[in-house]
């Protein structure tokens, strides 16, 4: 079993990069694959935890992209994460980042809710700041129950504190995932379209700009859903990957892949691999 789809503290996950490790090792997982949000911070620290638990890593990020003026997120694995184009490209959004969160914390304080951008910094512990720290942030304040609460009323989109952020289109995504030497691959699809009706136009049009695989294995895509996913991946000869997106405790209810609950077979890690030494 594997899990190619999981978050650090090195953006919005409550594990570092060698607790994942670890516990992908307790769980006898072959191998996986940290997908920080537009980060490759934690690459580095999980190669080496890896070697010493025997888990086999796969250099990866997810990366927030637009196509067509829908917003996807793509997920980048097996290139060099020391690619100097690929760094360029990150800092620029980690600099929307950081200036995205402060136009958030504005308009929250509209709102006569203070938070301050060191309350934020402090709680992701140095690492990547989005989001879920600022409604982790207004839950601890009492200002909503839950992290659920404070997304419909404040942070989603259209919300009264959201403000889009700068993102590269898919098609400049997937350019620079190759000329790192990776493969590009559409993250979750069911949650572009859960009726899957019109996601075969959608992955015609991201396979023309060179999208290499979908996630077909996902926590919310069982049964026939998974089974159409798969179906389109055959039809488009993409790639299929697969993982549980674990956050850690900041998203309760959510488990690494390697339970009774879901799974992802090793069969599809080592058909990546074999496409990364084709590369």
């Amino acid at each position: 079993m594997i899990d190619l789809h999981l978050h650090s503290t090195c953006s919005d996950g409550t594990l570092t990069p060698a607790e994942l490790v670890a516990m992908a090792g307790r769980k006898g997982l072959k191998a996986i694959s940290i997908t920080d949000h537009d980060c490759v911070a934690g690459v580095g620290d999980a190669f080496e935890a890896g070697r010493d638990a025997g888990v086999a890593i796969v250099s990866g990020l997810e990366l927030s992209v637009v196509h067509r003026h829908v917003s996807l997120h793509l997920l980048g694995y097996g290139f060099d994460w020391k690619n100097q184009e690929l760094a360029e490209k990150l800092t620029r959004l980690q600099h929307s980042r950081d200036k995205r969160n402060r136009e958030i914390l504005a308009r929250l304080e509209a709102y006569d809710i203070s938070i301050s951008y060191e309350e934020l910094a402090t709680l992701s512990g140095g690492g990547q700041t989005g989001r879920p720290h600022i409604a982790r942030l207004l839950v601890e304040k009492g200002v909503v129950g839950s992290m659920n609460q404070a997304f419909t009323d404040y942070l989603k989109k259209d919300g009264p504190a959201y403000v889009r952020r700068f993102a590269y289109s898919a098609e400049e995504a997937i350019s620079v995932i190759h000329r790192a030497g990776g493969v590009a691959v559409l993250a979750h699809p069911v949650q572009l379209d859960r009726s899957l009706e019109t996601l075969p136009q959608l992955v015609a049009e991201l396979t023309s700009a060179g999208l290499d695989g979908i996630e077909t294995y996902y926590p919310t895509q069982k049964g026939k859903i998974r089974k159409k996913l798969r179906q389109i991946a055959r039809e488009f000869e993409l790639l299929e990957t697969g993982g549980s997106d674990y956050h850690g405790d900041i998203k309760p209810g959510t488990a690494m892949a390697g339970g009774i609950r879901f799974s992802v077979p090793v069969e599809l890690y080592e058909r990546l691999q074999e496409r990364l030494t084709v590369k």
